[in-house]
């Protein structure tokens, strides 16, 4: 395990698992988001975003934390472990109010962008990540499948879907 993928909807403990993984293994993290968002939430264009992750995966050692679509060409040929956070909606919900109620509250910047997140945008907003959670966690549980499915041949994919599972593999790293 030496090219690592850790993959969920949002909210299923990506961050916390990659850093876990990386204690015990030494590999460094590769954020996406840190790579795609820029100041006051803008995204990096598509060519610069892709040269990033290019830059950060060339090298052996790595742990990628994230869904990008944009980048998966890039990123899941490369790794020899894929990583797939599926817990159940509920769970997911709980653990993303909380984590973003935490994060309104201490102003916590994130990835050394000046973004934060706020009240106004988690709850009364169209962008909220809240509901962007609810919308995208059962799409992206079925493309996730699908694409899982067609590199299982392949690659190995390990699919943790509570936190019993969770634990045990990282006791087992």
């Amino acid at each position: 395990m030496r090219r690592v993928v850790v993959f969920g909807t949002t909210g299923s403990g990506k961050s916390t698992l990659a850093e876990r993984l990386a204690g015990q293994t030494g590999l460094r993290i590769v954020e996406l988001d840190a790579l795609f968002w820029g100041r006051d939430w803008q995204p990096t264009p598509l060519d610069l975003f892709r040269y990033r992750v290019e830059c950060e995966t060339r090298d052996d050692g790595w742990i990628v934390v994230g869904n990008y679509g944009q980048v998966r060409d890039l990123v899941w040929p490369a790794a020899d472990t894929l990583i797939w956070l599926d817990l159940p909606l509920p769970l997911v919900m709980w653990r993303l109010v909380r984590r973003t109620v935490q994060r309104a509250v201490t102003r916590e910047e994130l990835w050394g962008t000046g973004n934060r997140e706020t009240f106004r945008n988690a709850f009364l907003s169209r962008q909220s990540i809240l509901l962007w959670a609810l919308r995208t966690h059962r799409r992206n549980r079925e493309k996730f499948a699908l694409e899982c499915g067609h590199l299982a041949g392949h690659k190995r994919i390990v699919r943790l879907q509570n936190k019993r599972e969770i634990e045990r593999f990282v006791e087992a790293v």
